[in-house]
């Protein structure tokens, strides 16, 4: 008998699973993501520095994870519940917003139960691909949506024969590498470039993951968390040399985690709306997210005291974080050699304003023009750093307006925006710019005295009127619409389009003049990025004026990493 055959025989049958089963599934699904999310990002279709459907995957699915090993309860409903929040609020990207959804349909469909068997986990499986497809304005096949659909379609049909767990999973992984394999056949650019999707591939991985646990393997843990934890350094980092610590209105961030008890809901029933409101008066950026076993609260506040015995009339603390926040922001000043002014006497009181705006963006010249055209934050993040849904939610918080305009300024980040206004405390118009240059445009026309349906009708007709190209490196071999690409080429995008390459980024730069600019055109706004001189600039602006002498061209250094030149035509 062979090794294999050896090992088959000693696996146990699985014919229902636990809580705690599920909760190790969930560890291994997300460590085995995490080894494969350099391979998974290296699928993405452009061959531009920024594929990054396996990091934002990945950082999702560690959100998740982190939340799962909290869970107390040995019931698949407590674990399910708790993941699918912690992707809620860590999803990153598109495949991780839709990777929050499946799961979030997934955990609706077991929610009460104690353990389930193959008939209940491939239901749950149909569950969060319906609750999938809900949450995309237009799906398309041959991505994740389609191996997650495929996939739940072969386990409902092998559930009817089998009773058996570990076998349900096998069928599970196998289907999804069958289904993956044509997602080629459904989307023609994947066949032309001669990969699978990213998506798909990131979500196999994740139900291999699974497999292992069945198979009482234990994958090594990822260290996405201290992944995680860079990337949000890395996001607020510049931002505390720009703030006294006398500045800090509100000095605790408090954090607490309560399981609800019926004997206490029966004197204090929930209200998520009513909560948020009350707790909205001790301080801010407030997050509250509930479900029917658990509230989650964070609130910078004053008296952390308030918000524990506020949250403990609902039912018991499970977790609690308090932290200082002028201490850690002394000792970030003091690390990074700023002078600073220790904490004030008293907590200054903030007036919310009527309306406020927030965007995303990359590059500290980019950042600085939004600010100046009146945008109140902005989130560091965009090409190669997508904002997670959290860190969506806590700048319309610190916002603090009656009403936040978000703008994502990347295709990839609007799904995250929509997740971070559902859970908002305040009202929120997600403006869907899909490039720097369109939130720029929308940015330019927002009126505070506006009504939110006449801001928003200007803003999207402006995003309709300015048309978006961008210059950035090939990072391998490729053919795409007719265009051969050779690693390190720069590459012409036009909106989406990847319409030419050259040695050069200026070169590409003129071609990228070529296709946008027309003489019917008024404005043209270049914004060059790291590495990029102003002899380079000066030839550009000369290139373009030959090409519309009527033409107006506005220069901005716009200290943007990866993307030479970003342009805007009006």
């Amino acid at each position: 008998m062979s090794k294999t055959e050896i090992e088959e025989e000693t696996l146990v049958s699985v014919d229902r699973l636990t809580g705690a089963q599920l909760a190790k599934m969930i560890q291994n699904g997300a460590a085995n993501l995490y080894q494969n999310a350099d391979f998974v990002d290296s699928l993405n279709v452009f061959p531009v520095p920024d594929g990054d459907t396996g990091t934002n995957m990945n950082l999702t699915m560690t959100s998740g994870s982190k939340e799962a090993t909290k869970a107390t309860a040995d019931s698949v409903s407590d674990v399910a519940s708790v993941f699918a929040r912690g992707l809620l609020m860590g999803a990153r990207g598109n495949s991780g917003v839709i990777l929050s959804q499946l799961f979030r349909g997934f955990s609706k469909s077991i929610e009460g139960k104690q353990t389930i068997d193959t008939k209940e986990f491939a239901d749950a499986l149909q569950k969060g691909v319906d609750t999938a497809y809900k949450a995309v304005m237009k799906p398309v096949e041959g991505t994740i949506l389609t191996v997650a659909r495929e996939t739940a379609v072969a386990a409902i049909a092998q559930s009817e024969t089998t009773t058996d767990l570990l076998e349900l999973m096998r069928g599970i992984v196998e289907s999804s590498k069958v289904s993956l394999e044509g997602t080629p056949d459904l989307l023609p650019v994947l066949k032309e470039v001669g990969v699978v999707d990213s998506g798909g591939q990131g979500l196999v991985c994740i139900y291999e993951g699974f497999l292992a646990t069945l198979e009482g393997k234990e994958l090594e843990k990822p260290h996405a968390p201290v992944m995680e934890a860079l990337v949000e350094a890395e996001h607020h980092k510049s931002a505390q040399s720009f703030m006294s610590t006398e500045e800090i209105h509100y000095g605790y961030c408090t954090e607490i985690m309560v399981r609800f008890q019926e004997d206490k809901l029966a004197d204090a029933p929930f209200s998520e709306e009513d909560f948020r409101n009350e707790l909205s008066e001790f301080g801010d950026s407030l997050l509250v997210v509930a479900d029917e076993e658990l509230l989650k609260v964070h609130v910078h506040v004053e008296t952390p005291g308030d918000v524990i015995n506020k949250g403990q009339k609902f039912g018991e603390l499970v977790a609690v974080k308090i932290e200082n926040m002028r201490q850690q922001h002394s000792t970030i000043l003091d690390e990074e050699g700023v002078n600073h002014v220790t904490a004030p006497t008293a907590p200054k009181t903030k007036t919310k304003a009527k309306s406020a705006l927030v965007t995303v963006a990359m590059g500290e010249g980019i950042s600085e023009l939004f600010k100046s055209l009146g945008v109140s934050i902005v989130i560091e993040g965009g090409q190669t750093m997508n904002p997670s849904t959290e860190d969506i939610v806590k700048a319309i918080e610190d916002a603090h307006a009656d009403h936040v305009y978000v703008y994502p300024n990347n295709s990839n980040i609007i799904m995250a925006a929509e997740q971070a206004a559902s859970v908002a405390t305040c009202g929120v118009t997600v403006v869907k710019s899909k490039t720097v240059p369109q939130g720029l445009a929308a940015t330019i026309v927002y009126n505070p005295e506006a009504t939110v349906e006449e801001n928003e009708r200007h803003m999207m007709d402006a995003i309709g009127a300015v048309k978006s190209g961008q210059i950035t490196y090939a990072v391998r071999d490729t053919s795409i619409d007719g265009v051969e690409i050779k690693k390190d080429d720069h590459m012409a995008i036009a909106e989406k389009q990847i319409v030419a390459t050259d040695h050069s980024s200026l070169g590409a730069a003129k071609k990228l003049v070529d296709t946008l600019v027309t003489e019917d055109d008024e404005i043209v706004t270049i914004l060059f990025g790291e590495g990029v001189t102003q002899d380079e600039v000066d030839e550009l602006v000369a290139y373009i004026e030959s090409v519309n002498p009527e033409a107006e061209v506005e220069v901005h250094d716009g200290k943007q990493p990866l993307y030479s030149y970003i342009l805007s035509v009006e």
